[in-house]
């Protein structure tokens, strides 16, 4: 649905997250932003269109921190995984793609979002053996058709995950050895060159999708690679985002390989700083944290991942109380199976709980809203468009049904957006002015098509994949056992739940 030059939004209750209230209000919307919030009956042109939105209250879109749109025809693909088992399927899970099927993965994901209340999202998508302009442009029109914004960052190494990790290929069977040796990542200098190609050529709205950098882990990345990213993403005014200290294993590996943690081996490498985003930062001490505050970097904090994958509980309310921006993320659908930022920031308030006996040293539902709003937003990029309804903000808007049984009562719109709505009350979603949900259905694409392009997708790439998934699951108990045994080696921060877990 295009958007008239001016839109005003009639009888809404509109959240105050400042003052922690609805309070009924009209919207005025003029080329994609909103112009001004009235009394309800504010005067409006003659020429603007009126929405009603009677029994609805308003929220800023929620701003998913991280995700990855290449997993989402992956939804439900695995069950106990570590991040290490992940990886060990991935080859499987995202193996010849086609052009086609890059796209779909990405509306895919991208209307899961949508119609659960996120309006923007940080993308990390993944083309092997390097990334495309055929497959980033795929991507890229799979957000435009949904009608959503993303930051679309190639996830880039170029070392594999058995090369990453110091004796796991070796600790292999020889026929197994020989198998995973034979899957190799494009050169450095050829995934730069790619990047750049990208970079310089990008052709679409930067204000709907933008490029940024993903160099995926650390230990994935010779520093040289690491460098010609920064320099890459600098150059051309990019972010950078990166998972790190996302699991134990990394983090002992890492101490291993560089003498340092990872975040303070980035740092010296100057790759701190208001452009960069650390992905799940479970496994940060202290220091790492400071270095956080001290640059002006961000972290996108995924809860439900890190415990899906049994990662770890991040240290949010510290990073917070140090001054770090942590937005909230929902992870990709391959590794947390859905895109819901209401779960999300629900997990991030409740895993805080298991950090301190004391509620006081625990996320509160309006920290919880804000890190998936606002600061979400400053992870992306946006600063302060996004994730706020204000005059001069962007108009992305999700409008809730307040008849919806989540919403009977309303006592407290925060807490209940946070500790009650789950996406079900989602009736109507606005990005730029214009409505992309109304009445709980896409207004301009044909899920049910989508249905079964994704379908036979799926029927297509499980024929494609036989063998790499079977391989992997020859693979699985290696890999299984290896990684444990580094994870139960010592360290020095503590962020399992288990209270008997060695560190």
């Amino acid at each position: 649905m295009s958007a008239p030059v001016d839109t005003v939004v009639r009888g809404a209750r509109v959240l105050d997250l400042d003052r922690g209230d609805a309070a009924a209000a009209d919207i005025l919307i003029r080329d994609g932003r909103i112009e001004a919030l009235g009394a309800p009956g504010m005067a409006a042109p003659g020429d603007a269109a009126e929405l009603d939105a009677s029994d609805r209250l308003v929220i800023p879109g929620l701003v998913n921190a991280h995700t990855h749109g290449h997993g989402s025809l992956g939804k439900g693909a695995g069950d106990r995984w570590t991040l290490e088992l992940l990886l060990n399927a991935g080859p499987w899970i995202t193996g010849n793609r086609a052009t086609e099927h890059k796209y779909l993965a990405a509306l895919v994901g991208a209307l899961e979002m949508l119609r659960k209340g996120c309006t923007a999202c940080y993308d990390l998508y993944f083309e092997f053996p390097l990334p495309t302009v055929e497959g980033m442009d795929a991507a890229a029109r799979g957000y435009a058709d949904a009608g959503m914004r993303a930051v679309l960052a190639p996830m880039i190494a170029d070392r594999t995950f058995f090369q990453a990790i110091p004796g796991l290929a070796a600790s292999l069977p020889d026929a197994l050895r020989a198998r995973v040796d034979e899957s190799v990542l494009a050169p450095g200098d050829a995934t730069l060159a790619a990047c750049e190609a990208l970079l310089r050529g990008w052709r679409h709205d930067r204000d709907r999708v933008r490029l940024a950098l993903a160099p995926t882990i650390p230990l994935h990345c010779a520093d040289d690679f690491l460098a010609g990213c920064a320099r890459l993403a600098r150059e051309h005014g990019a972010g950078l985002h990166m998972h790190l200290a996302e699991s134990k294993v990394q983090a002992v590996v890492g101490l291993r390989r560089y003498g340092q943690t990872l975040t303070a081996h980035l740092d010296a490498l100057g790759y701190l700083g208001p452009d960069f985003t650390g992905a799940h930062c479970v496994w940060l001490d202290g220091d790492d944290v400071r270095r956080f505050a001290d640059r002006g970097a961000s972290v996108a904090h995924n809860p439900g991942s890190n415990l899906r994958l049994g990662s770890g509980i991040a240290p949010a309310r510290e990073m917070l109380r140090a001054g770090v921006t942590v937005g909230v993320g929902t992870d990709g659908a391959h590794c947390a199976d859905n895109q819901n930022m209401f779960e999300a920031m629900r997990l991030a308030a409740y895993v805080s709980r298991v950090r301190d006996h004391d509620p006081q040293g625990w996320l509160s539902t309006r920290d919880a809203f804000r890190m998936a709003t606002r600061d979400s937003a400053r992870a992306l990029g946006f600063g302060d468009t996004l994730g706020r309804i204000a005059p001069g903000a962007l108009a992305d808007l999700v409008f809730l049904d307040l008849g919806h049984v989540n919403w009977i009562p309303m006592n407290d719109p925060v807490n209940q957006l946070v500790n009650t709505e789950d996406g079900a009350a989602v009736d109507g979603v606005m990005v730029g002015g214009r409505i992309v949900v109304w009445d709980g259905r896409f207004t301009n694409v044909d899920l049910a098509r989508v249905r079964r392009q994704a379908e036979q997708a799926t029927e297509e790439l499980r024929a494609l994949n036989h063998d790499l998934r079977d391989l992997a699951a020859r693979l699985e108990p290696l890999v299984g056992r290896f990684c444990v045994g580094l994870a139960r080696e010592p360290y020095h921060v503590h962020a399992m739940a288990s209270a008997g877990e060695a560190e």
